[in-house]
């Protein structure tokens, strides 16, 4: 019988710990203060670690980005790519399940905060840029079109220019993030996010169903 209670020693617990701790610490010093400003000491300090204790899982302020963005993004472009390739109904629900989950896993965190640094910072950190344009932007947007493409060959969507359909899709979700992240003098106003994704879904269907399909409203 395996014993209940986890026996490692406290200090060896918190080393297993010391990554995700160290990942979290940097989303929010990320967030805050964008990629030019965080400190790697401060990232270190927020996680409760020494400076010397970060570089043993990070090499750099790099290094350390690209593994906020592997391991909090990019898994949820990965749920998407299986849900496009296992979904079984009609294609207007599976775009519906892809936009709510997208805004549920990243749009509602603070995680959406790195897509409005990597909007601001790309042009001072190219290489970086290169890397979430790899690894983020050209990945969900196949993902994208190719539930577009699911659509039109199942005789579900009507024929559109995927290429430009596919960026109409992503605008409101960046305005979403860009909006969940501003500050400053001027009022956000009232936004409920989930009821603005259904809205934009019900106009954007209307689009692309052929015109013999009624719609059915989305449950907000």
């Amino acid at each position: 019988m395996e014993c209940p209670f986890d026996t490692k020693p406290r200090w060896e617990r918190r080393k297993d710990a010391r990554p995700h701790e160290l990942l979290a610490a940097a989303i929010d010093l990320f967030v805050e203060r964008g990629f030019a400003s965080t400190r790697l000491e401060d990232v270190a300090r927020r996680a409760g670690v020494s400076k010397g204790t970060l570089y043993l899982y990070f090499e750099n302020k790099e290094e350390l980005f690209k593994a906020v963005v592997r391991t909090s993004i990019v898994p949820v472009i990965g749920a998407a790519e299986s849900s496009v390739a296992e979904f079984e109904g009609h294609s207007a629900d599976l775009l519906r399940k892809v936009m709510q989950d997208w805004w549920e896993r990243i749009g509602a965190n603070k995680v959406s905060g790195i897509v409005k640094l990597v909007t601001a910072e790309a042009g001072n950190f190219p290489e970086l840029a290169k890397f979430y344009q790899d690894e983020v932007i050209n990945r969900g947007t196949r993902m994208i079109s190719s539930m577009l493409e699911r659509g039109i060959a199942r005789n579900e969507f009507r024929q559109v220019n995927v290429t430009q359909m596919t960026q109409v899709l992503i605008a409101p979700m960046l305005m979403l993030v860009t909006w969940k992240h501003s500050i400053g003098p001027c009022e956000r106003g009232e936004l409920e996010p989930l009821a603005f994704l259904a809205t934009f879904l019900d106009m954007a269907l209307h689009g692309l169903l052929p015109a013999t399909h009624v719609v059915a409203p989305a449950a907000v």
